[in-house]
């Protein structure tokens, strides 16, 4: 079952557990799809409109919600999996840190992310898994 999604629940039971005003670092584990129609626009693969067609949609999106701070810190192709020994699903890792939760949220529930870079993202993707990170180590 492929998910590209963000269910709002998921968001709101995710904020619950982060602590406001906290640093985040979000792991996108993605698969592209290997084409890309999507109206008005060239055909191109899945990895090619994710990461410039999608990603400049949501730049615009973040600033023109204000929010800034933003950084994608690594972009990396999955090159094996060695546990479990098998091939990954995943095509690539992203992790992009927020300044916090409420800034990714901002982002993501903009009237200009919705109508220009969700439609661009459910395009380009396959299947991805969002993992929030937080900075450190938690329990004892």
């Amino acid at each position: 079952m492929y998910a590209i999604e963000i269910n709002p629940e998921d968001v709101l039971s995710a904020e619950r557990l982060i602590p406001p005003d906290m640093p985040i670092v979000m792991l996108n584990l993605v698969s592209y799809r290997e084409s890309v129609e999507y109206p008005g626009m060239e055909r191109c693969t899945g990895r090619e409109a994710y990461l410039t067609r999608y990603a400049p949609a949501f730049n615009r999106a973040a600033a023109a919600a204000g929010v800034n701070g933003i950084e994608v810190v690594y972009l990396g192709t999955v090159a094996a999996s060695i546990v479990p020994r098998q091939k990954c699903p995943w095509d690539e890792v992203v992790l992009v840190r927020y300044p916090c939760f409420s800034a990714l949220r901002t982002v993501i529930e903009s009237p200009l992310y919705k109508s220009d870079a969700e439609p661009l993202r459910k395009a380009a993707l396959k299947d991805w898994q969002f993992i929030v990170t937080l900075p450190g180590t938690r329990g004892s």
